[in-house]
């Protein structure tokens, strides 16, 4: 398109694009002046609705003469192109000058005064927005608003009713809908809670996403926060944002009062007028201009006031000098004594305040990085990484997270990448009363994250009102590489990792690799490299031949730069249970790992695993159990402990255990298997294959869950189910690979012995009996009660090194 002239437009550059258009600067060649041009994309050319939306927006911007809307000067067609000519602005948009961080109030106020004005001016014109946001409105080079993007507005009919005096000039949406009843328009974050219920809109919908905006304006983050469409609009219905004056305690109270109203979510207590809404904004604007203009003009004074004014100050200062050195004191003795010392803390996953999704393994990777330093101090209870994320993405209340996870303290933060620049917002909350902290801001450079996170981990140390040792402080100092970019690949494969899906495994594969290359001493990547080759074998997606043995060599250099490092000694313990089988190697590992660090709960997991093998479920109860004290929120360590009560053959124990996982999340991996095997173990067959369907509805043509319910099949006596079951589990494994214990389980439960047995052999060849997730512990799963008399399963456990 540039250099092209389309009508009387010459195109001079492409300015942006998005879902309803693309934009140009271009010059006018009849009036020799600059114009935006936006074009209807092609693809939308033959669509009616996108073609009426687009002609609605200039026909509602042009209706409207105001210096704080965007002025439209023409719509045409021309070469089959649909297009408008406006006003060239020079400028940003508003999210792009957010950008997670506050306005001045100064800013807030001018702004929001003139979008306002703006909204009021469209609104007596019978024009309701529906699509008020940060993207949609424009700050020029000179500081001033402009409303842009009428696309959504609507023209709307003024209905009078006299039972509603307050609110009888209110304009209310006319018939003619482009969209069907209770279609929602608009973008969610910034929904009115009556657009969220698809209802009927007037002028206070554009308020409320206004208050939205200004909200966002004056603290840097925005009130309804969730990483699906589904909690953000249960959020705008049902939940009350963060007061914004503990956001940012800049802001004054009565800007606070403006804010929460245009947020009422009953929009009969909401604004009721624009105007209404402009005048308070510029009154609290004329007060803050007075109070700045008495400061500044009691600069210069008499002497004799200037002495006394001198003498006054003085005294305030000494008492501030007082009232700090007695809070200095207080909080010197409150470490002292330990009395007033907040012992433990929940570290939420860091906000994405950037928006790419690209930049979420940082956020993800800092939190991590937190809770890891923290994890180190002997005295401090810090909440694993499962329990914290699953917060990630709700806004949710300190309190409430100290509630449910017992902790005394909550740690937020938001991280911006912009470049190779870093910003970092962090903030340590009291969960009792919800009060604030401590809290900090940081800009630093990429290449300084490893200062950064030392940083703020230290000032959160002082925060939580704890004194370190020498020795408390070269834990938290460690690092485990100096090399930056190093660094980030480790974050992007422990991100990967965390995801545990055939694709994601190999990512972190990639990512851990790249960083070895850069730091050949880097231990944590080769730990990190050695879990990701273990969990392919673990979950069935390649044959531990495959896999194991490059785990075992990433795990050895890892312990050989770092004899230290927890995470690989209990990785080291994983693979010498699942792969060498041998268990007592492994549980040497396993408590040098918890020796290490205590609150390791993964740690506690592959012990308890490994127990549950040697046929000692008491035993691994224990560590389950202790896992979810470390992690109350962990799925896997509740899941666990309910397979734990189920190889314990303690069968209510394992339903009631597992109702409770699926009350935090419905459809975790796995935890209605676990409790359809206790299900069939208790002759509730029914109720067996039911559980392990739901399962399969979550994880279609999973060979775990597929085997599960091939056995409750067979042994709920339905053989010809187990068989088309076998034979889709057949049919899979000419696909991929499949663990050849999966086919042998079947048989069990078809009463199939030498078929069972024929399974098991080639599953020892394979090395897949025994792996994790819910080992198929031989020793003591009732499954395989009908084989236990046999010789073969004994000389089996023999061989396996799990004699009695």
């Amino acid at each position: 398109m540039i250099g092209k002239t389309i009508s009387h437009y010459r195109i001079v550059s492409q300015l942006g694009d998005g879902g309803m258009g693309v934009v140009y600067e271009a010059e006018d060649l009849k009036l020799h002046r600059p114009v935006a041009l936006k074009f209807l994309p092609p693809e939308m050319e033959n669509d009616p609705a996108a073609r009426e939306r687009f002609q609605r927006e200039a026909f509602a911007a042009s209706a409207l003469n105001h210096p704080n809307i965007c002025t439209i000067y023409e719509i045409d067609e021309a070469n089959c192109q649909h297009f408008i000519a406006m006003e060239l602005l020079q400028g940003q948009t508003l999210k792009h000058r957010i950008s997670g961080k506050p306005f001045t109030i100064e800013q807030v106020l001018q702004l929001g005064a003139e979008i306002v004005d703006a909204l009021d001016a469209a609104h007596a014109k019978g024009i309701v927005h529906r699509d008020i946001k940060p993207a949609n409105i424009f700050v020029t080079d000179r500081g001033h608003a402009k409303v842009l993007d009428f696309g959504l507005a609507k023209v709307v009919q003024k209905e009078t009713n006299a039972a509603e005096a307050g609110a009888s000039e209110l304009p209310t949406v006319s018939e003619n809908e482009l969209t069907s009843p209770g279609t929602t328009l608009g973008t969610v974050v910034y929904m009115s809670p009556e657009q969220v219920r698809g209802e009927a809109l007037d002028a206070r919908t554009d308020l409320f996403s206004f208050g939205v905006a200004l909200y966002e304006m004056a603290t840097g983050r925005q009130p309804f926060q969730g990483n699906t469409t589904g909690v953000i609009s249960h959020a705008i219905l049902s939940v009350v944002p963060i007061s914004p004056l503990r956001l940012n305690p800049q802001i004054p109270r009565e800007l606070e009062r403006i804010i929460n109203k245009a947020l009422e979510k009953d929009r009969k207590l909401r604004y009721q007028s624009a105007a209404d809404l402009r005048t308070d904004l510029a009154r609290l604007k004329r007060d803050t201009d007075s109070s700045r203009s008495v400061v500044s003009s009691s600069a210069v004074v008499a002497p004799t006031q200037a002495w006394w004014r001198s003498k006054v100050v003085a005294g305030i200062a000494a008492v501030a000098l007082i009232a700090v050195l007695a809070t200095a004191g207080w909080l010197y003795k409150s470490r002292e004594s330990g009395g007033e010392t907040i012992d433990s803390v929940a570290v939420l996953p860091f906000v994405n305040a950037s928006g790419d999704p690209n930049a979420e393994y940082l956020s993800d990777g800092i939190t991590e990085s937190l809770i890891n330093s923290l994890s180190q101090l002997p005295h401090l209870r810090v909440m694993s990484r499962d329990s914290a994320f699953m917060y990630k993405g709700k806004d949710t209340d300190a309190r409430t997270v100290g509630q449910q996870l017992g902790v005394r303290a909550v740690f937020k933060g938001r991280v911006m990448q912009r470049g190779d620049d870093l910003e970092i917002s962090a903030e340590l909350v009291d969960a009792r009363d919800d009060s604030h902290i401590w809290g900090d801001q940081y800009s630093r450079k990429a290449t300084d994250i490893f200062v950064l996170q030392g940083e703020i981990a230290k000032e959160m140390t002082t925060g939580l009102r704890m004194r370190l040792t020498g020795e408390d402080e070269r834990r938290m100092d460690k690092n485990y590489t100096v090399n930056a970019e190093a660094y980030q690949d480790y974050l992007k494969g422990r991100y990967w990792w965390n995801k545990r899906n055939a694709e994601s495994l190999n990512k972190g594969i990639e990512f851990f690799q790249q960083a070895i290359a850069k730091d050949p001493n880097y231990a944590l990547a080769y730990s990190g490299l050695a879990d990701s080759y273990s969990l392919l074998a673990t979950y069935g997606i390649v044959a531990p031949k495959e896999t194991i043995p490059k785990a075992k060599d990433a795990v050895q250099k890892a312990l050989k730069i770092d004899e230290t490092l927890a995470e690989a000694h209990a990785s080291l313990g994983y693979i010498e249970a699942i792969y060498d089988w041998d268990w007592s190697g492994a549980e040497k590992e396993f408590q040098r790992a918890i020796a290490l660090e205590p609150v390791y709960a993964t740690a506690r997991l592959w012990h308890g695993d490994t127990l549950a093998q040697m046929g000692r479920p008491v035993e691994a109860i224990g560590e389950f159990k202790r896992a979810v004290e470390l992690d109350p929120l962990s799925l896997i360590a509740n899941r666990d402990l309910g397979w734990g009560f189920y190889l314990a053959r303690q069968y209510d124990e394992a339903i009631d255990q597992e109702r409770k996982t699926l009350e935090i999340e419905p459809n975790f991996t796995l935890t209605h298997s676990v409790l359809g095997y206790a299900y069939l173990q208790k002759s509730r067959y029914e109720e067996g294959v039911g559980e392990f369907e739901k399962d399969l509805s979550v994880s279609p043509s999973n060979p775990n869950v597929l085997s599960g319910l091939g056995y409750a099949y067979a042994v709920a006596g339905r053989k010809a189910d187990a068989q088309r079951t076998l034979d889709q589990l057949n049919t899979i494994s000419n696909q991929k690979y499949v663990p050849e214990e999966y086919k042998a389980r079947i048989y069990v439960g078809l009463g199939q012995k030498d078929k069972a047995f024929e399974w098991l052999e080639k599953a020892f060849e394979d090395r897949s009996i025994g792996t994790f997730p819910i080992s198929y512990a031989l020793t003591v799963d009732p499954i395989f009660d009908p084989l236990r008399s046999d010789p073969r399963f004994a000389d089996l456990l023999r061989r396996m090194n799990l004699q009695p």
